[in-house]
């Protein structure tokens, strides 16, 4: 049975990919930072379509964590065919009032993260020939946002690093694609108020903001045989927003 590991995975857009990829019958590794009352009951839906479900926790911002709990993941599960880099945080400020260390935590989970969790993982996927990875980026990591330097930099250096992380491991039938969300309506986005709300999804042409389904959906097909031949790819999930 395939086994999918997915970072920042207990609530959002991550925990909707793990719900559905548990659906689709892979066994399911949930990396997390901090313990919560939500595991529990995230164990027991995953597991209730009758796959594997392990929580591994660390913070993607130590390559020493990261290191530890793939290797976790590989002595438990056996293996690990899809990488879902979906962990990150936000610090938003404008960059003449952003403290040094607002950008650095960004920066450092976001983008280091996500290096730090691939390069423990990729050696694992070289030898099996075999993989499918998926970077989380943003709209933002394209367009820009005022008030958002750190976060758009480590968006936009999460296409980078898909682009070329691609271009490496193609011939060993490994596959890598980036997913860049818009407006989707998470714990990110509650704290808005309503009128904010309304005025975001007047300039979104589906006049509408997303679901973390929605982002599972498109993750679900690029782990999938259907899109075996697509690799080095941003998929904009926007609701036609960067059109």
């Amino acid at each position: 049975m395939s086994v999918a590991l997915i970072t920042g995975g207990t609530r959002g857009i991550g925990k909707e990919i793990a719900l559905k990829l548990s659906r689709e019958g892979f066994n399911i590794a949930i990396n997390y930072r901090r313990e919560s009352d939500e595991l529990k009951c995230l164990k027991e839906e995953i597991e209730n379509s009758n796959v594997k479900c392990l929580f591994v926790q660390g913070d993607v911002s130590s390559f020493e964590d990261c290191e530890r709990f793939v290797k976790k993941t590989v002595d438990e599960l056996g293996q690990i065919d899809v990488l879902v880099n979906n962990a990150g945080i936000t610090r938003d400020m404008l960059l003449m009032r952003m403290k040094k260390d607002d950008f650095e935590q960004v920066i450092d989970t976001n983008l280091v993260g996500t290096f730090n969790v691939t390069k423990n993982v990729i050696s694992y996927m070289m030898k099996a020939r075999k993989g499918n990875i998926v970077n989380i980026s943003s709209v933002v990591g394209i367009s820009g946002n005022a008030g958002q330097t750190n976060y758009s930099a480590s968006k936009a250096g999460i296409i980078g690093f898909t682009k070329s992380l691609a271009k490496e491991v193609a011939s060993r039938n490994i596959r890598v694609n980036a997913v860049a969300p818009g407006f989707i309506e998470t714990s990110m986005t509650d704290v808005l108020k309503d009128e904010v709300k309304e005025e975001i999804s007047k300039n979104i042409p589906l006049k509408r903001m997303g679901k973390a389904e929605d982002v599972a959906n498109v993750v679900k097909f690029l782990v999938s045989e259907e899109s075996s031949y697509i690799t080095g790819q941003v998929i904009n999930v926007d609701g036609g927003m960067l059109m």
